[in-house]
């Protein structure tokens, strides 16, 4: 299973501060932790970057790629940031990824960047109607997206799909519809489509003691219905994610699963 690395987000002040500073020490202190822990990309959330965020995204993801042999996954609504950082982008650490494309027509144009630097996606299910209330809205808005993307000429191998989680503590009930969701997205292509979460979204808003457990759990389940891959803390998930792949038979049992 993909883990893609959460922590180098503007939201977080030491980042952001880093990010506007410039200040390589930071960013690479927690690509290195991330990429030590078990992560297979790296996330690199610049936020809208409506100023300067070709540049920033440039620096973002050449300073990642300085620390670690990781591809970085490119999270920005910013076209041109995203193109940027895709002209920078070294491949021979593995394919770069756009986070993300949706229903919104606004976002129609990440299609075009995936198809001519022939990249991954994450193809968001939601768009301007607002989110999507079940298992079924959730497959429907794939479908579409699946079908676009394949008219921008991106391979659908080169698509994850994202069933958009949200918050437990808010909307309970779609905990659940999203696990289903997952199952559901497998069925809509053959080989089965790959799926990916941002697995911290069950938790937000929930008290700091609950939100790894909350998360790992919640990983366990999305996991055994099918999800490839997760927006994640790899220090947090990583025993959850060798533990699930021992007992699917993915990985052959030894006293030591968890070091390997």
């Amino acid at each position: 299973m993909l883990i893609i690395g959460e922590k180098l987000s503007i939201i977080a002040k030491r980042v952001r501060e880093a990010m506007m500073k410039k200040d390589k020490g930071p960013i690479q202190e927690i690509a290195r932790a991330q990429y030590e822990a078990g992560a297979g990309m790296i996330d690199a959330n610049i936020g809208p970057a409506e100023d300067g965020g070709e540049e920033l995204m440039e620096w973002m993801v050449t300073t990642i790629q300085e620390a670690v042999p990781l591809p970085v996954c490119l999270d920005t609504t910013n076209y041109a940031a995203i193109e940027a950082g895709l002209k920078v982008h070294n491949n021979d650490y593995g394919t770069p990824m756009i986070n993300s494309t949706s229903n919104d027509p606004e976002r129609f144009p990440m299609l075009e960047l995936a198809a001519k630097y022939n990249c991954l996606i994450i193809g968001l299910t939601v768009g301007k109607g607002g989110l999507p209330a079940d298992e079924e809205e959730r497959a429907a808005i794939a479908a579409e997206i699946m079908a676009r993307a394949m008219e921008y000429g991106v391979p659908l191998e080169n698509l994850y799909l994202d069933p958009l989680v949200l918050q437990i503590a808010t909307t309970q009930d779609q905990a659940l519809k999203v696990i289903r969701t997952i199952k559901m997205f497998q069925d809509l292509n053959d080989p089965p489509m790959k799926t990916v979460v941002g697995l911290s979204n069950i938790s937000n808003g929930c008290p700091k003691e609950l939100r790894p457990i909350l998360n790992k759990y919640y990983l366990a389940l999305l996991m055994y219905e099918g999800l490839t891959a997760a927006i994640a803390d790899p220090k947090e998930v990583i025993e959850t994610v060798k533990t699930i792949d021992v007992i699917m038979g993915k990985t052959l049992y030894a006293h030591s699963y968890l070091e390997m």
